[in-house]
């Protein structure tokens, strides 16, 4: 699944691509055979397409698989070899610990000056300069500086010859011309190993962009073991695209003017990735479901309409294809526009028009039912019976006069009428609602409800 995190990361590179007149390039790193299914690579270009994020945009240039460029790779690390900025290691991890007396310590340099040559099993370790320091460009964090002495001799290439992910990465990076890396901080750590095989290569290193952690309500690193973190599990929820973009890219950045809402074109103008803040950002579900709802709102009749059809039929409506009844949603559909913050939620809203029986909410109706519902729902049943026309001004007089007659304001008496009818104390308009749903299932409701407290 494609964590918001990375779509995030993913927003930010095509942000920048489309503000300077770049191209956004997406690799698959497709080497380690274990985390790599061709239906993963599948979730990812979809994903990302639903962003609006694939080939058919000019800037956007992909997918590149790493698991092609294995020959460059190799060659690098011979190339290492050759300038003797690499050199081959036949110890263990346990070796290591055994001179070291800790097994968590890093590699002591044990065979920098063994001249070893390649056999299986040893593997290919980068000479890290003994003196100096590292300093990276971070347009996000200035220029953090590591010093090579806290730098391990680290591996760049395996006991079987094959290049490990550093070294692939930065040699992918070099045949595809990248000059901006912006990528989660997590990443920050391998980033000064990295430069300095970019320069043992002879080649300038991109600019760096690390950016801020994204973490949940209690200020924790969104995980997919606790958190709902896959961008597809949001779409299937009813969040739409737009509002998902406008989101992310208020992830760590704000376009100023104290703007939020905003379409992608005007995010791109405005964005500057040395604006990005360090400091981590908060995925505020609640402030995302706002602002889909604001998104909703700002579509057209027709547009909403289409873009709740799936959650109008199989597999996600409760009721038979045979039920519904586009001419009934149609008259609804305005109002419920304006009431759903997720195009999940359009079901529970109009369900009372396309069931058999209004859903049994037990705590609606223990609300809704109190004395006098049971005179209240007799009384309105009779004056509805005798009510013309069956429209929702006449329909809403009516039910206040009842409401009067027991000494109840309209928002007391239209309750036990509301969830009698349509099962919830909240929902659509319910003057609109009942003359849509018409005479005949309203008072078979009401009857039903009348019975059950008589009962």
């Amino acid at each position: 699944m494609f964590h918001v995190g990375g779509a995030r990361s993913a927003l930010f590179n095509w942000a920048v691509a489309k503000h300077t007149g770049g191209t956004f390039v997406l690799r698959i790193e497709d080497t380690d055979a274990a985390r790599n299914k061709p239906e993963w690579t599948e979730g990812i270009l979809s994903a990302m397409a639903s962003l609006g994020m694939h080939e058919q945009d000019p800037t956007f240039e992909g997918p590149y698989f790493q698991s092609l460029n294995v020959a460059l790779h190799t060659d690098a690390a011979a190339q290492l070899f050759a300038a003797g900025r690499a050199y081959y290691c036949d110890c263990t991890r346990d070796d290591v610990a055994a001179r070291t007396g800790n097994a968590q310590t890093g590699y002591d340099g044990f065979c920098r000056d063994r001249g070893l040559a390649y056999e299986p099993g040893r593997a290919l370790r980068f000479r890290t300069p003994d003196e100096g320091e590292t300093s990276v460009v971070d347009l996000i964090r200035g220029n953090p500086t590591f010093p090579n002495s806290a730098i391990e001799d680290f591996v760049v290439a395996r006991g079987d010859g094959s290049p490990v992910f550093l070294l692939a990465n930065v040699v992918d990076d070099m045949d595809e011309r990248i000059t901006h890396v912006i990528r989660g901080e997590e990443h920050l750590p391998n980033t000064p190993k990295q430069q300095l095989l970019w320069e043992a290569l002879g080649a300038t290193p991109p600019t760096w962009a690390h950016l801020p952690v994204i973490v949940n309500e209690k200020r924790q690193k969104l995980s997919k073991r606790r958190d709902k973190v896959a961008l597809e599990d949001y779409l299937a929820d009813g969040i739409l695209p737009d509002a998902m973009v406008n989101y992310l890219m208020l992830l760590g950045w704000a376009p100023g003017n104290d703007e939020e809402i905003l379409p992608f074109e005007t995010l791109v103008e405005r964005f500057d990735i040395a604006d990005v803040n360090s400091s981590s950002a908060f995925f505020d579900i609640k402030k995302l479901t706002a602002f889909n709802g604001e998104y909703i709102r700002a579509m057209d009749v027709a547009g909403f309409t289409a873009a709740v059809g799936p959650w109008l039929h199989a597999p996600h409506a409760p009721w038979a294809e045979e039920q519904f009844d586009a001419a009934a949603f149609a008259a609804v559909a305005p109002l419920a526009q304006t009431r759903v913050a997720t195009l999940a939620e359009i079901t529970e809203n109009v369900d009372f028009l396309f069931l058999d029986t209004p859903v049994d909410d037990e705590q609606s109706w223990a609300r809704a039912m109190k004395e006098p519902a049971a005179a209240l729902l007799a009384d309105a049943r009779e004056a509805l019976a005798a009510l013309e026309p069956w429209e929702a001004e006449p329909l809403k007089d009516t039910v206040t006069a009842v409401g009067e007659k027991h000494g109840l304001k309209l928002g007391k008496a239209q309750a036990p009428v509301r969830v009698a009818v349509t099962g919830r104390t909240v929902g659509l308009p319910l003057f609109e609602s009942l003359q849509v749903l018409g005479r005949e299932k309203t008072l078979a409701r009401v009857d039903a409800a009348i019975a059950r407290l008589a009962a």
